[in-house]
């Protein structure tokens, strides 16, 4: 029989998602769970599993095409219920009653869940689609084809494990679609076996490829910047995780009544205090950054004004105040801001937060955060001090009630123990929702973090 996919919501209601690319094309055998497609959303890119088991009938949808959320994108001809294959279709008596409406598995998370066999199962009955498919012969039940690539039988490097992708970001393989080169045969220079760019650019230097891809590939190692070409503009069509952030930056400069403070702090304890940390054993293979202290100083300050941690419920009226944190990491990547955060941050010791900050970074950076990664955040912490910025006016992450910057660690005059000397000073902004967030309640906290980052000894006061 044949089975249509739509395409699901994944996660916190997003209404469309582009398809980058598929992983298999019409004729490919899948099994479950197989990835058949990569799929970028307004925030991240997601690997999407196939829900059914069978062979491919038809890619409804091309890559770099918008699909909205319910619309078929793309059609399996699967066993029947009895296991078999299906054959020429016989006449069938009308149906009693009507058909069930179709439901897609929810693709949350890690895919599509495997049906038990330890107890009946609701059964689905959606009618065939109204398309024209070629039906596969009985000799279509083979073993499954590699689920990465399409290609010609015996195209393939002897010894390739079939169930193995080619380690790559999802950048270089966008590059590697736009020259047309198969990534499997591309010998990795990164860490463990890593593909990077200059390995895609590097094997294009080889000349095994079409002329129209040679010469998008001598774009590509030799790049014009506008101005050599003579453009007078360029223009980049806003979508993804760009047009996303600007929606919601824009309401929420819109909703929330925003007003930041600042702090100046001199942080040489801090920074004497991260310098024996690195050296100590219990950090050893651990990446501390002044965001690591700054972090958990926020946690604590918590604690003592809880009131920043909670959101404004509009629709409801109410002041929602969370009990957990789950702590914002404002990240800069090629597709835009995105806001990952750490979840139950409050629970966890100083090392595990070091190790999940790094993590939460590079996963984001790489475009590869899920959409579970990017939702459920309770306050941010954004690093303009990596830029070389002293100071900012942040705009909250919509559904939170603060956001903090960092600026940078600069050497500066100042006054220490009623002399001048050269310390240690960083500039903290503090923006918030003042329809539930006081200025007492933000002057507070924002003290607090400044007092911990000033004397890292003050965690024992506030513990």
């Amino acid at each position: 029989m044949i089975k249509e996919f739509r395409l699901p919501d994944l996660g916190e209601g997003l209404t469309e998602s582009e398809i980058v690319s598929w992983k298999v094309g019409v004729g490919d055998t899948v099994s479950l769970n197989q990835i058949i497609a990569e799929v970028e959303t307004a925030k991240a890119v997601v690997e999407l599993p196939s829900p059914f088991a069978g062979v491919i009938t038809a890619l409804h949808e091309q890559p770099g095409t918008v699909v909205e959320v319910g619309k078929p994108i793309v059609s399996f001809e699967v066993k029947d219920d009895a296991g078999n294959q299906p054959g020429p279709a016989a006449p069938t008596a009308a149906p009693t009653e009507a058909p069930a409406p179709k439901r897609e598995p929810n693709l949350v998370g890690y895919g599509a869940v495997v049906e038990s066999t330890g107890r009946p199962v609701r059964r689905q009955r959606n009618a065939p689609v109204v398309e024209p498919v070629e039906t596969k012969p009985a000799e279509t039940k083979a073993p499954v084809v590699e689920p990465v690539e399409t290609e010609p039988a015996g195209t393939k490097p002897a010894g390739t494990n079939p169930a193995e992708r080619p380690r790559s970001t999802p950048p270089v393989r966008k590059l590697a679609r736009d020259l047309g080169v198969d990534l499997e045969k591309v010998a990795g220079t990164g860490p463990g076996g890593l593909i990077t760019r200059d390995d895609v650019r590097n094997f294009v230097g080889g000349g095994d490829l079409p002329a129209a891809a040679q010469e998008l590939a001598a774009q590509e190692t030799a790049p014009q910047s506008a101005a050599a070409r003579g453009d007078r503009e360029v223009r980049t069509p806003i979508k993804g995780v760009r047009k996303f952030t600007a929606a919601a930056m824009v309401s929420s400069a819109f909703t929330a009544p925003h007003v930041t403070e600042f702090l100046t702090v001199d942080v040489t304890p801090a920074m004497e205090l991260l310098a024996r940390l690195k050296e100590s054993k219990p950090f050893a293979g651990h990446k501390l950054t002044p965001l690591t202290l700054v972090a958990k100083a926020v946690l604590i300050a918590l604690r003592r004004n809880p009131g920043l941690n909670a959101k404004w419920d509009e629709a409801n009226q109410e002041i929602v105040q969370f009990n957990y944190v789950n702590l914002g990491i404002a990240a800069a990547t090629p597709r835009g801001l995105t806001v990952p955060n750490i979840k139950d941050a409050d629970r966890l010791t100083l090392v595990d937060l070091s190790s999940a900050l790094a993590g939460l970074t590079d996963t984001a950076r790489a475009g590869k955060g899920s959409p579970e990664d990017l939702s459920g955040g309770t306050i941010s912490i954004t690093n303009i001090g990596v830029f070389g910025i002293d100071a900012g006016t942040p705009i909250l992450n919509p559904g939170e009630a603060a956001i903090l910057a960092m600026g940078a660690v600069r050497k500066t005059p100042w006054e220490y123990q009623d002399q001048v000397a050269l310390r240690q000073v960083m500039t903290l902004s503090l923006s918030f929702d003042h329809r539930l967030v006081d200025g007492e309640q933000g002057s507070r906290f924002l003290a607090d973090v400044g007092a911990l980052l000033a004397d890292p000894a003050m965690a024992f006061a506030m513990a």
